[in-house]
This record gives structure tokens, sequence and C-alpha cells, in this order.
């Protein structure tokens, strides 16, 4: 008797061992390790060797990343397509929903802007093309934003082979794509926004910017949190409309796409790991901060 007194007391607070939830959870780990875990780690292994993954190079793969003038161009495209489109995205989405918020044509206006997300991003690209097609002057300008720039007088415009602004008309189309997604998803924070709260600030008198500044905002700032990490992640890691519109030429090669050429082009297999693990690096911090503040806001309930 002592000694099962013994036993129940050392087995006393440890958590039962549910093998048939191990076997249901097993296939998941499995391809995860296979699928993830294995391929990731292999590949910060592959950073570290040269070219044809043989010789040991250290840091020279990352070197050549933050010294090269190429490279150095890379970067600073991706910068501006993170900082551009993610103000426009989101900006455009929570101007657009709080317009058309509990306004007769709202279903209209979210269809409409909502449209292009059921399109693929090569398709998007394709699309786009046409939009900004070049013809010489004096031809008939196929392309619609040469027409009207010419209907109107102006001389129709190299829009994708221009260097300077190459890269914002890439990122119009990007906002054209996903403002209406996170106008829909802002638009739905909108909804559940009391409307006691709107009504006692109508009565103290605060306008209609005052209420956006002061209720509105604060009030969804934790979707809008969602909204900005899912467009950070996005953004990083573009990829299909650059390919498709410009191919990276004329000062728009950006980081995925730089990654996909050393490797399938010029079979570079450290320099494209190595810009495969940057890309990494540089998505986990903004994972760790929204995954934080999840935990943040479900503590709080």
């Amino acid at each position: 008797m002592a000694k099962q007194l013994a036993v129940a007391r050392s087995q006393k607070g440890r958590s039962p061992i549910y093998w048939p939830a191990w076997i249901w959870v097993a296939p998941a780990l499995i391809l995860d390790l296979t699928f993830f875990i294995y391929p990731l780690l292999y590949t910060v292994y592959l950073s570290f060797l040269d070219k044809n993954s043989i010789e040991f190079v250290g840091l020279r793969n990352y070197q050549r990343i933050f010294t090269n003038a190429t490279m150095l161009e890379v970067l600073k495209n991706n910068l501006i397509w993170l900082v551009l489109a993610t103000i426009l995205t989101v900006g455009l989405g929570l101007i657009i929903a709080v317009m058309v918020d509990r306004v007769k044509v709202e279903s209209v206006v979210k269809s409409a802007l909502f449209l292009p997300m059921a399109i693929s991003f090569v398709a998007a690209g394709v699309i786009w093309r046409f939009v900004y097609k070049f013809d010489p002057a004096g031809q008939t300008q196929t392309g619609l934003l040469n027409a009207i720039t010419t209907l109107f007088g102006g001389q129709p415009h190299a829009w994708l082979q221009d260097p300077n602004i190459s890269n914002f008309m890439l990122i119009i189309v990007y906002t054209w794509m996903w403002a209406g997604f996170c106008m829909v998803i802002l638009s739905a924070a909108l909804k559940g926004i009391p409307d006691e709260i709107i009504e006692a600030a109508k009565i103290d008198g605060a306008s209609r910017f005052v209420m956006f500044w002061r209720i509105t905002i604060p009030m969804i700032q934790g979707t809008m949190a969602v909204v900005v990490t899912t467009m950070i992640i996005n953004i990083l890691k573009i990829f299909d409309v650059v390919y498709v519109m410009t191919g990276g030429n004329f000062k728009t090669d950006v980081v995925a796409l730089e990654f996909y050429n050393q490797l399938f082009t010029f079979s570079n297999y450290g320099q494209s790991s190595a810009l495969a693990v940057i890309l990494l690096i540089t998505i986990i911090p903004v994972m760790y901060i929204n995954v934080r503040r999840m935990k943040a806001e479900e503590a709080m309930r």
C-alpha cells in the first residue's frame, strides 16, 4: 500500500500521455519536417557554400548582398515597395471603408473594389501591361494610359521602361489588387464599433475628423495591425507582378525575383540561398510582433 502511494505521489502533477493524439498529429509533423524544417535548414547550409555548393565560403554570399551595387538596388526597391505599397493599400482601404460605411451603395462599391482579388497576380500583370503599353509618338496608342494622355494633348510615355517611375507604376498595380482586401477587413472592424460611442461623440459636438482620429482609429487598431502585417509579409515576397510586367529590368528588380534569377537563370545556389535566408530573417520579426499582439489581445479578453 505504501509503495502504491509513493508511486501515485511521484506521478502527481504529470500530464498524461495521449498516444492516440500523437498518432493524429504525427502526419502533420512529418509533413512539416519534410517540407518546411528540412528545406529551411538545408537552405541555410547552402547559403554558406559557393555557387556549385562545393566549397565553403562563409559569409561571402551575405557580404555580396550588402556590398554589391546591383544587390543594393534590389534591397532599395524592396524598401520602396514596403513603404509605399503598405501606405497605399492600407491607407486607401481605410479611407474607402470609412467613406462608404452605411451608405446605400456600400455593397456595390465594396464588390467593385474587391473584384481584382478574384484574379491572379499574373493575370493582373498582363492586364496592366496593356494599360501601360507604349507606342511611338505619331502612331495609334493601343495602351489605355497613353491613349488618354494623347487625347488631352500630351505625349506618349514608356511608363514601364522609365527607371524613374517604373517601380511606382508597378506599386499602383499591387494597390489596385489589394486595396479592396484591406477595405473589406477594415470595414468589418468599423461595423464592430458600438453605435452608442458614435452617438455620444456626436452629442458632444465632435467633428468627423475628430471622430476619425479619436474614436475610429483607436477602436480598430487591432484589425489595422493585422492588415498592415499581412501587407508587409506579402510585399516582402512580391514577385509575380514584377516578373510578368518588367522581368526585373529598368531598375525594378526585387529580392524574390533576384532569388529566382540567381537560382534558375545563373544556377548560383549559394547566392540564391542567401537571398532566401535574408527574406526569411526579414519576415520573422513581423510574424513575431503579430503573434505577441494577438496573445496580448486574447489575455485582455
